[in-house]
This record gives C-alpha cells, structure tokens and sequence, in this order.
C-alpha cells in the first residue's frame, strides 16, 4: 500500500480507484465537536457529578474498556440488530485496533492461525503478520465458504494446527464488494461452533446498503456464541474519530466464564497498548449518539444516497466503455464502496506505475490483497470518495488502457 501512496503522490492528476475512503463531504466536524458538551451533561447526570467534574474526567486517563459503551450498545442494537450489554464491549482505537487485540488474545499457541477469505482486507494482513500468526486462505474452488472451513480445519488439525479465528466482513467486502446470503452466514456459523471457531465479524459498511433485502449480521444470527462483532464509526461518522468497538457475545461457546475471560484479556492487553480510547473523541461520538437518539440512520442515509449514485455511475461507464466485454466483467455490489473487475490479462505493480504515468488512473491490483497468485487479473474499483467527473475520466483513461494492452497481447 505504501507503493499505492507513492504512485499517487507522484501522478496527482491521475485518478484514483485504490481508495476506499468515505466522501468527506459529510464531515460535521463542526457541528459535533459543538455536542461534547451534550455528552459532558449526560455523563453528569448518569454519574451524579458536576460540570467541572466531568470536564476533568474526560480529560484524564479513563476506563479501559470505555466510557461511551452504553451508548455504543443502544446504537449497535437500533443500526445493527446486534444485542449487547454495555459491559461486553471493549471500545478501541478504531475497528483495526480491535482487530489486532482480538487475534493476539485468540492466537495465543504456536500453530494456532487465523482463516480467511481470499483476496480479504489488508488490515487483518498486517495484524497477522505483526502478531506472527499464520494467516491461512480458505479454498473456496469447490463449495460453499462453510465446506472451505470445514476442510481448512481438518487439514489444520492433520498438521498439528488449530484454526482459532475466521475473519470474515459478510456485508460489502473489502475487497470485492461481495455479501454472504443468509443462508451461507448461518451455515458458517454452524461449522464454526463444531469445530471451536471464532468469528471476527467485521462490519464498517454494514448501513451501505443501496438495494436488496438485507441479511442480519452474524452476531445477530449466532445461537452459539461463536460471533465477536467488530464495528467502527470510520465510515458511519469519520475515520478521525478513530473510535471502534469489539463486542464479545455473552457466553463463548456457551461458556460464560470464557466470555468474561476474554474481555478481560482484550482489556488487559488494550490497556499496554493503548491504555484507553481517546476520551475526548468518545465524547464527540457520544454527543452524536445521544443528538441522534442513538441511531446513526439518519445521518447515513445522506451519504448513502451518495454512494449508491456513484456506484451506479460507475457501473454506468463501465457498461458504456466495454459493451461487447473485450474479455473484462465485473459485479455489481448490493452496496459499500467496492467493485471487482476481472480482466484478460494480469495486472500489478508494473501495470500500475504504467496506468499511473500514461494514462493517469490507479486502480488497485486484487494482487495486492491476496494471499496467493490467485487474483492477478483482477482489480478493485473503489467509487466512495470520487466524482462523477472523475469517474468519467477514470473509466475511460482505463477503458484505453484495457483495449491496447489487448490488442498488443500475442494470440
């Protein structure tokens, strides 16, 4: 990713797909830094405390585990459908950090590893690599990603190595936009709980859906207290906020002892990491909340409507600059911020500096988020923070690109 960065740094006129930033036309920073005091007010009458009690509170070292949770529970269970106590979230540095202190916390063995789909979110890459946990692709050739489990646990096991974590965003996938039925998330979870799984439901884009009838989460779904949600305010509000939650389901494997072991695992390793959550951002998140009667709908649905016209924008020119396909396909995602684009030919690093400097636009090689060489004729459209100008531009400087490399291609 720090190749992505330095291409655009050095082409600033070409367009970028690689991004998957929100629109940052809906940034209230203004008016939500306004509503810390509401917040400030709502902790003095929860707390019984006075205004310069509370002003010094939030400005010093606070709980580990967090200040805003009871709110954070309202909002996931209105938003979300997810069924919480306050005393079962953990809220954290953003989603990634979230990420990171549940698979140190879950990985804990040599030959313990963490599955996933694959190409899958760079995020839980590096968390994996940093940890010196194995990451393990799931082999989703032949069945349903619920069979690719139950194969990749069995052939883990064979070899002496237990799969202790599935991580998984079911809604939207970053990176290829795709969404996990009903059907196939309840399968997933039925094969996790056999074989001792824990399922790190990630969630950033889960109220970006622009069409289609909407699956609940996972956490929602789960029977067997399989499921740690992930949630994050990075898309639904801004990333600056950098406020995420892990959420631990109320029994673990139906042992509540291992739940409460867990959460006090998370908050012990937080608090080394770091000792707690900004609470002058939780505050400005808490502000939003309690203005919104916690429940972010209304202020995503803006935003949404945003997406879903870029999406359709660039689904638009796609159509338009390959309507006889010359060999190029793509999906068309229920909602988020991605797109897959299968090509004729391979695509990485070389033909992204050659994309950069001859034609201007930068898409995302799939390559770059894959596990193995499975995913080198496909890249990622990200439409979240470009224009429809730019979209234009983009497609058609990349359109150019796809039809002379084409027809320089031998055979």
């Amino acid at each position: 990713m720090n190749f992505l960065n330095e291409v655009a740094a050095d082409y600033p006129l070409a367009v970028s797909f690689a991004s998957g930033r929100p629109a940052e036309a809906f940034f209230e920073l203004d008016t939500w830094l306004e509503g810390i005091p509401r917040y400030f007010d709502h902790l003095a009458s929860r707390d019984g405390r006075s205004a310069d009690e509370v002003a010094r509170l939030v400005g010093q070292y606070g709980r580990t585990n967090g200040l805003i949770n009871d709110l954070v529970a309202m909002q996931l269970l209105a938003d979300d459908g997810v069924r919480c106590r306050a005393e079962n979230i953990v809220i954290t540095a953003g989603c990634q950090e979230a990420l990171a202190l549940c698979v140190q916390a879950l990985c804990v063995q040599p030959g313990d590893v963490v599955l996933t789909r694959n190409p899958t979110y760079i995020g839980i890459t590096g968390v994996a690599t940093l940890a010196d946990v194995d990451l393990v692709a799931l082999d989703e050739g032949a069945g349903s990603v619920a069979e690719a489990i139950g194969r990749a646990a069995r052939t883990l096991a064979a070899q002496g190595r237990r799969a202790r974590a599935l991580y998984l965003i079911p809604s939207f996938d970053n990176p290829t936009g795709a969404t996990l039925s009903q059907t196939e998330r309840l399968a997933i979870l039925d094969v996790c709980q056999r074989y001792r799984i824990v399922v790190l439901e990630d969630n950033p884009y889960g109220m970006f859906r622009y069409e289609g009838e909407a699956a609940p989460s996972m956490a929602t779904l789960d029977q067997h207290g399989v499921v740690v949600y992930l949630g994050t305010y990075s898309k639904t509000l801004c990333p600056a906020v950098r406020i995420g939650c892990a959420v631990v389901p109320e029994t673990l494997f139906g042992d509540a002892g291992a739940s409460r072991a867990l959460l006090d695992d998370l908050g012990m390793r937080k608090s080394f990491v770091t000792v707690n959550s900004s609470q002058l951002n939780q505050a400005l998140v808490g502000g939003v909340l309690l203005a919104e009667q916690c429940s972010l709908e209304r202020l995503v649905a803006p935003a949404r409507h945003h997406y879903r016209i870029h999406r359709d924008h660039l689904l638009g020119r796609l159509a338009a600059e390959f309507p006889n396909g010359c060999g190029v396909s793509w999906n068309r995602p229920e909602g988020g911020f991605f797109l897959t684009l299968e090509l004729p030919f391979a695509f990485g690093q070389e033909q992204v500096s050659h994309c950069a400097e001859n034609y201007q636009v930068i898409p995302l090689p799939m390559s770059f988020l894959a596990l193995d060489g499975s995913q080198d004729r496909r890249v990622r459209m990200a439409f979240s923070n470009v224009s429809e100008a730019q979209i234009d531009a983009g497609v058609s400087r990349f359109a150019d690109f796809v039809r002379e490399t084409v027809a320089a291609t031998p055979g």
